[in-house]
Parts: structure tokens; sequence; C-alpha cells
């Protein structure tokens, strides 16, 4: 396990991925003058000002991953993204200045977007979302590209980092890793395989999926909601994109669905996607050395976990 980085480790981080996405967008014409840092906690998203672009940089990655499928990843993103945009779907779409696809530059592979304008002042509504949730699932319904099923649980990246964790008591007691074990080994096939799925799940239909929480990635901006950080996009139930957000948003999304000749959420799909969602939280904790504050928002997802049943309850 490496040291945690230091203050000025992430800072410097920070500073290079900054650095690489200015000179990557001054390679494409863009003015830039005063770089905003808008995120930095998985990915430095930094706004290019005055240019209207916003570039995200991804900086930790989890255990398993590699350059190359990060460059893959984005540029399904990119098509997503760039379909749903010419479908007149609210999303932020990448930016019109820049070529649609991913810049590799330092180190780094970035891809450019549009910048919006953020409303500072709306709290986020997840019941409120979830109804508009369903309108991005019927609008993904169409998209005509070929996806991965479940890419977004990234099971490698899970066992990956089950095998960090074993060298890592620290991060997570044996006890406790044992049990991530014994319940990865039932989920793994159900999320590696889209026979051994549907094997379980019967009659389950699969579609395009944000993949990623679409009810939390919402941006409220001046001109309206849009949908944004497609970067997990994949083929799956749309059970996935409901996941951890509890009965009255699953049931705010049952109601739009019903209204749009969609189906209602299944139980026990909710209950898998929730239970790999775990597995992924878990996963994470080998990343508290390349991001520290991490650990203090890692720690009450675990202590939930601790108290739920055995693998979500599935095959008890």
């Amino acid at each position: 396990m490496p040291a945690t980085m230091t203050t000025d480790q992430l800072a410097a981080r920070t500073a290079r991925a900054v650095a690489a996405a200015v000179a990557a967008g001054r390679e494409h014409g863009l003015t830039v003058r005063e770089p905003v840092v808008l995120h930095d906690i998985f990915s430095v998203v930094v706004h290019l000002a005055p240019a209207p672009v916003v570039v995200r940089v991804p900086t930790v990655l989890p255990p398993g991953s590699d350059l190359d499928g990060l460059i893959r990843r984005q540029r399904t993103e990119l098509d997503v993204v760039s379909w749903l945009d010419g479908h007149q779907v609210p999303v932020i779409a990448p930016s019109p200045l820049v070529p649609t696809e991913p810049v590799q530059r330092d180190g780094f592979s970035m891809t450019f977007w549009q910048y919006v304008d953020v409303d500072p002042d709306t709290e986020p509504d997840y019941v409120h979302h979830a109804a508009l949730v369903a309108d991005l699932h019927l609008a993904l319904r169409d998209y005509p590209g070929d996806l991965p099923f479940l890419s977004a649980a990234e099971p490698h990246t899970i066992t990956a980092a089950l095998d960090v964790l074993a060298d890592s008591p620290q991060l997570l007691p044996p006890a406790d890793l044992d049990r991530a074990r014994r319940e990865w080994a039932l989920l793994e096939p159900l999320a590696s395989s889209r026979a051994a799925f549907d094997a379980e799940f019967p009659g389950t239909d699969l579609q395009p999926v944000h993949g990623d929480a679409p009810a939390y990635n919402l941006v409220t901006t001046r001109t309206g909601p849009r949908y944004a950080d497609f970067e997990l996009t994949t083929l799956g139930p749309v059970e996935w994109d409901l996941a951890a957000f509890g009965p009255d948003v699953a049931a705010a999304y049952d109601t739009a669905a019903g209204r749009l000749g969609l189906r209602p959420l299944d139980q026990r799909v909710l209950r898998f996607v929730e239970a790999i969602g775990m597995a992924r939280t878990i996963a994470c904790l080998p990343l508290i050395a390349e991001q520290p504050m991490l650990g203090d928002a890692l720690a009450p997802a675990i202590d939930q976990w601790r108290t739920q049943p055995f693998a979500g309850g599935l095959f008890g």
C-alpha cells in the first residue's frame, strides 16, 4: 500500500492536471488566461476561462485500471453525449471548439465540454430528479451504438481492490474483507456475464443507462437542468441508475416511468445493483492513499454495509 499523499503532493498533482489542460486547450486554439478549478476529487475539472470550455482530467483511477481503458470509456461517453445532444436531450455537451475525442497530454487523458452557467442557489431535489431520469432512459433506448454489459460495475477493479485490501488491514479489517470476498464471489458472475444475469433475473430487459447516479449528476443551470457525467454509460437494467437513493426516489421514478410507458423498478434487481454498489464503495478504499478525503467520506457507507443483509439478501 503506497503512502498517503501529502497536501503538497495533492496540490502538485492538481497543478500538473491544470497545466496539461491549459496546454492542450491552447494547442487547440483556445484563449486561456485564468483557469479555474471547479472540482478536484477523482478528476480535476477546470474551466479554461475566458474560453467557454471545461476540461475533465481524471487523476485517480481504481486498481486494475489503465490509460487505454480510460480512453475507451471517454470515447464512449463523448459518442453517447453527442448523440443525446443531437436529439435535443438536455445534456452538458462536448465543446464544439475542440475535436470530439479524448486528448492526451503529459500522461493524462482529458475531455473537453461546454461551459454552462450553474445556478448556485438550487438545492438538489432527488425525488424531482427521478422523473427526469425516466425521461433520460426513454431517450437512451434509441441510442444506436454498442455498449458493453454492466461495464459501470467495473468488476475487474473490484477484484483488484480486494487483492490490495488483503495487504491493508488498516483500511478493511480481515473479518470485513472475508465477508466482502464471499459476497463478491456470488455477485461477480452476475455483473460480468449477461447470460448469468439473465438466468438470475429472467425477463429483465436491458438498455443503455447513464451508469453513474444521474439523479445526482443532474446539473441545474440558469436555463434548466442538464444531464452530465456519462463516464460510466453502459448496457444494463434501469435499476442501476436508481441504486441507493431510497424508496421515495424509486416511487417517483416508477410514477414517471409509468407515464412514459416504461416498466417499473424490479425490487430484486434493485437489491442486486445496490449490493454491487456497496462492493464498489469498498473497492474505493485503496484510493484513500491518492485522495485522503475519501477516508471520512466512505466511512458511513462501510458502517452501513456492516449492518445490511449478506449480499443484499439476494441469496438467503
